[in-house]
C-alpha cells in the first residue's frame, strides 16, 4: 500500500491530467468549428470579436494602451485606439489561419498563399552548408512563419517553452512539425542547438521577448528593453548568417509575404556587429522598423518593457558584495 503522501500526489496528478484532457477536447472542438467555417466568415467574425475584446470586455486594455503610448507617444489617442482594435482583429484572424493551415496550405499551392522578399539572398543562405539564424518577433502570423518556410522545403528548428498541458503540447508540436519545423525546449537544449548549428541547420528565434534583469538592454521604440543574449550568441558563436524576418498578412486571410528586413553575415569582410550588444541592437532596430510599418499586426498585449537597466546594476551589486565578503 502506498503511503498517504504518495496517494495524495497521485490523486493530484490524475486530477490535473483529467482537467488537461477535458481542456484539450474543448480546444479540439473549437478548432473543428473554426475549420467548418469559410475564411470570409471568419474574417467578419474576427472583426466582431476584436471589437468585443477592445470596447466591450476591455481585455488587457491597460497593458495595450501603455505599450502604444511608449511606441507612438506623438500619435493622437484615436490613432492608438485604431491600432489596438486592429490588433485584436488580427489576433483572432491569426488563430483562424492556424486552424485552416493544415487543410489549405500544401507544397503544391504555396505560391497562391505566400511570397518571399529578397528570395535570392535568403535562399542562397538556406541552401548553403553553413548554419543560419532567422530572427522574428510577435509580428504578423509568427506561428505560421516557420511553418511556411518549411513548406517551401527548408527545415527549421524553433525554441519554445513546452505547454503545461501535455495533450495540447503534443497537438501543437504535431502541427508545427507537419511541414518540417521542429521544436526545441526552451531550457536544456543548448547541446542540441550547438549540434544543429555545427551541422549547418537553420534556427528560428523570437527576438522580442523580455529577458529579465540580466538581459541585454537595447532600445526598442526609444525605451530600453531587456533582450535575450542567447539570440546573438548563437549567431556570433557559429558565424551564422542572420536574417530579421516576419510573415506579414496581405489583404486576405492566409495570404502572406515573408518579409526579410535585413541580413547580416559574421563571416563577411565588412561585418560591423561583432559583439552581443551590437548585434542585439541591430536586429531589435530592424524588428522595430517592421512593426512601425505594420503596427496593427504586432502583439501589443505582452509586456515588452519591464524595469530598466538600473535593475541589472542593483541585482549585481549584492552579488559583488557577497563575493568580496
Amino acid at each position: 500500500m502506498l503511503p498517504p503522501a504518495n496517494k495524495e500526489g497521485g490523486a493530484q496528478v490524475s486530477k490535473k491530467l483529467t482537467i488537461d484532457f477535458v481542456l484539450y477536447l474543448v480546444v479540439r472542438l473549437l478548432i473543428c468549428a473554426v475549420q467548418a467555417l469559410p475564411l470570409s466568415t471568419l474574417k467578419t467574425l474576427s472583426i466582431q470579436l476584436g471589437w468585443l475584446c477592445w470596447h466591450g470586455l476591455k481585455l488587457r486594455r491597460g497593458v495595450v494602451e501603455e505599450n502604444l503610448r511608449i511606441a507612438f507617444p506623438d500619435a493622437p489617442q484615436e490613432v492608438r485606439d485604431r491600432i489596438a482594435l486592429a490588433m485584436w482583429k488580427h489576433l483572432f484572424l491569426m488563430i483562424c489561419e492556424i486552424a485552416h493551415a493544415p487543410r489549405k496550405l500544401h507544397r503544391t499551392n504555396w505560391r497562391q498563399h505566400s511570397s518571399i522578399s529578397r528570395m535570392r539572398d535568403i535562399v542562397r543562405h538556406l541552401i548553403s552548408e553553413r548554419p543560419m539564424v532567422i530572427i522574428s518577433g510577435h509580428l504578423g502570423n509568427f506561428e505560421l512563419g516557420g511553418y511556411l518556410l518549411a513548406l517551401h522545403g527548408f527545415e527549421t528548428h524553433t525554441i519554445a517553452r513546452p505547454l503545461d498541458n501535455v495533450f495540447l503540447d503534443e497537438f501543437v508540436n504535431r502541427f508545427r512539425g507537419a511541414t518540417g519545423q521542429y521544436m526545441l525546449p526552451k531550457h536544456g537544449s543548448g547541446p542540441q542547438i550547438t549540434e544543429l548549428l555545427q551541422q549547418g541547420g537553420t534556427l528560428v528565434l523570437l527576438g522580442d521577448q523580455f529577458a529579465g534583469k540580466g538581459g541585454c538592454w537595447v532600445e526598442f521604440f526609444g525605451k530600453p528593453a531587456s533582450t535575450h543574449k542567447a539570440v546573438a550568441v548563437f549567431s556570433l558563436g557559429s558565424s551564422a548568417p542572420t536574417a530579421v524576418s516576419a510573415a506579414l498578412r496581405g489583404e486576405n486571410p492566409l495570404e502572406f509575404r515573408m518579409e526579410i528586413a535585413a541580413i547580416a553575415d559574421p563571416a563577411a569582410a565588412d561585418f560591423q556587429l561583432p559583439t552581443v550588444p551590437l548585434l542585439t541592437d541591430w536586429y531589435t532596430h530592424n524588428l522595430e522598423m517592421m512593426v512601425r510599418q505594420h503596427p496593427d499586426q504586432y502583439w501589443w498585449v505582452h509586456r515588452r518593457w519591464k524595469g530598466d537597466p538600473s535593475d541589472r546594476r542593483r541585482n549585481r551589486k549584492p552579488r559583488v558584495q557577497q563575493q568580496a565578503a
